[in-house]
């Protein structure tokens, strides 16, 4: 029972050790002169103009969130693609039942919005506070 997780074992073993030997070699074989030009911030050869912990928009994660999400798609649409013929009707049905699931899922955010980009945070930020100066909240 044991020996048939042998390979997997030995895989992982060399994996992590490949990575521990290529990282320290890397560190033994590296220049070691660090200067405070190449200890600063690189932004494609420009000088850097912000510092470095500007907060993102919040629509930038969740459209990485989004991408994450229908790239999982792929990956459950791919086997069953490959084992079509052998699912029959049910894996047909289980399949659609998935993608109307998903894409439930990416019309509700479509409509709320989010993956528009033309609206800026600023311009929302600003009419709402209008608003509320024009009522005297």
């Amino acid at each position: 029972m044991l020996e048939n997780y042998l390979p997997i074992g030995i895989m992982i073993l060399l994996g992590v050790t490949f990575g521990v030997v290529m990282s320290k070699a890397s560190e033994f074989f590296g220049p070691k002169n660090p200067t405070e030009v190449k200890l600063s911030t690189y932004e494609s050869g420009m000088e850097p103009v912000r510092s470095a912990h500007e907060r993102f928009s919040v629509k930038f994660y969740l459209v990485a969130m989004l991408f994450i999400i229908f790239d999982i798609e792929v990956v459950f649409l791919y086997p069953w693609a490959v084992n079509f013929r052998g699912l029959g009707m049910v894996g047909l049905v289980e399949m659609f039942v998935f993608i109307v699931v998903l894409m439930a899922g990416f019309f509700y955010v479509w409509k709320k919005g989010a993956l528009d980009w033309s609206r800026s945070e600023r311009k929302v930020r600003t009419d709402a506070h209008k608003i509320f100066v024009d009522k005297g909240v």
